[in-house]
């Protein structure tokens, strides 16, 4: 790919994190300064610092959340006590976030912690946004998460496609695992971003990238797989959510990460998916992590690389 195609417009940056946070876009502009996304609270300080080292003094006016997965949103306490930003979140999750509701918010359900934060405006589908003397649409795309959002820039053919739409893939399809509908809403999620006429997508996780039309190819024959047999959801989740904890942690016994699968919610639910006992399906999970060079075992325990 050339220096062109990957070419930002003006005042627009990209902070691309590791996968505990999610990637961070900030916008900078004579009129206002704003951020997408806000990374997981482990890096919380880690954030802070990019985007102030950005700011040289300049106040952050407004922070947007394409959804609020604690890793695109931990960081939001933080800021806001720092620069008194005006805060966008999805209009679906208004309720939980006023009445601060950890378990609709998926950040217990998931083991992870997010520090409450609060919300001034909301999205909807069809709003518009000016962000660096740019207009961004707001796209609906659930899939991945119901609630969750992506913005196109038509102007500059540029795609914020959060986790709906990876280089390889896209994030886990939670609902399917309650018993919800979430591999339809993210085959028309990915239909809709084909659609698109996009020269760069700016993922949630992972380097921008151009050819948006083999990533979706990708996209859909990973959504074929699992959605061929739930079973291959539910594991490729628990995986996650482990490989998740243990880049938060360093390290884990195998005690708690036994404990883990009975007492997290949708690490529990997704096990009983695989209906296998505990003791018998943990073993296989961490060889899966250490094959796939997520993590390596000390005994009893449980690294991550």
């Amino acid at each position: 790919m050339d220096d062109e195609t990957l070419k930002l417009p003006h005042g627009m940056q990209i902070f691309q994190r590791g996968w505990l946070s999610s990637n961070n876009i900030l916008f900078i502009c004579d009129t206002q300064t704003a951020l997408v996304d806000s990374g997981y609270v482990s890096h919380a300080a880690q954030t802070l610092a990019l985007v102030q080292h950005a700011l040289q003094g300049r106040q952050l006016d407004l922070l947007i959340n394409t959804h609020l997965h604690s890793d695109h949103c931990g960081a939001n306490a933080l800021l806001q006590h720092t620069y008194g930003c005006q805060t966008l979140i999805p209009e679906a999750d208004v309720h939980a976030v006023t009445n601060w509701d950890e378990e609709q918010l998926s950040f217990t359900a998931t083991g992870q912690e997010c520090p409450r934060f609060r919300f001034d405006h909301v999205l909807k589908a069809g709003d518009q946004l000016l962000l660096a003397n740019l207009s961004w649409q707001v796209l609906a795309a659930p899939g991945h998460d119901p609630h969750s959002v992506i913005l196109y820039c038509a102007q500059e053919g540029i795609l914020i496609s959060a986790d709906a739409l990876w280089e390889n893939g896209f994030g886990v399809i939670f609902p399917e695992l309650e018993g919800e509908s979430g591999f339809a809403e993210q085959a028309a999620t990915l239909q809709l971003i084909e659609e698109l006429d996009v020269r760069l997508v700016i993922p949630g996780h992972g380097a921008a990238f151009t050819d948006k039309q083999a990533a979706v190819g990708r996209a859909r024959s990973r959504l074929d797989y699992l959605s061929a047999d739930p079973k291959r959801n539910a594991r490729n989740a628990i995986k996650v959510l482990m490989a998740f904890m243990l880049l938060d942690r360093r390290e884990m016994t195998l005690t708690q990460l036994s404990a883990c699968l009975n007492q997290v919610r949708m690490m529990r639910i997704a096990a009983a998916h695989l209906a296998l006992p505990i003791e018998h399906l943990l073993p296989q999970l961490i060889q899966e992590l250490i094959k796939a060079g997520a993590a390596r075992l000390e005994g009893e325990h449980l690294l991550s690389c």
